[in-house]
């Protein structure tokens, strides 16, 4: 049995429901539940788990997760056991937009968001990334690639094939590429600030 595992990880709203799409047209075979179903934020769905967000105190259902592909959020990666092998595609964006991505998020669903004010939550997820990487750096049980939201949008063919070089897998490209739609790239940051890990 193959025991990696293929992880699609970042901050929320830094791309990583788009990465999913991708890998599902490439019939790589995903991890998910249909509990979080499409909306306006994610029109083309969410591809999430929720056993995922439990994964700090329950990991009975890894073993059955391998060889397959799963959505996480970055916070949640330092809980992986190293008993496996992991594959992290680790999606970037510019902090802003991920910001203003949140806020609408929040806006549409009429929840409460974090007391943070912008220049705070940019530090806060500057801090979590430069430890994330930190943290994954030294592990010989994962590899990672780090792919920009910008440059998948702008050039899906380039993501597509940076993707099967670090998988090793012979996948459908032009399939992957045909699935991103520029015009879902609604919360574009007026200054670019591109945290660096």
């Amino acid at each position: 049995m193959n025991r990696k595992l293929t992880i699609i990880s970042g901050l929320p709203r830094s791309g990583t429901s788009a990465m999913m799409q991708m890998l599902v047209a490439a019939d790589m075979e995903v991890l998910t539940d249909d509990v979080r179903t499409a909306d306006s934020d994610n029109p083309n769905g969410y591809y999430e788990l929720e056993l995922v967000q439990k994964i700090e105190h329950d990991k009975s259902w890894l073993p059955s997760a391998q060889g397959k592909v799963l959505k996480m959020v970055s916070p949640l990666l330092t809980h992986l056991p190293d008993e496996f092998d992991y594959d992290i595609i680790f999606m970037r964006r510019d902090l802003n937009e991920i910001i203003a991505s949140q806020s609408k998020m929040i806006e549409n669903r009429k929840t409460n968001g974090t007391d943070l004010n912008n220049e705070n939550l940019i530090r806060t997820y500057k801090r979590h990334l430069k430890d994330i990487y930190t943290w994954m750096g030294p592990k010989t049980n994962i590899r990672t690639i780090s792919i920009q939201y910008q440059n998948l949008i702008k050039n899906p063919n380039a993501t597509a094939v940076s993707l099967v070089n670090f998988l090793d897998t012979p996948l459908d490209t032009t399939a992957m590429a045909a699935v991103i739609d520029a015009k879902l790239y609604r919360n574009r940051a007026i200054q670019k600030e591109l945290a660096s890990a």
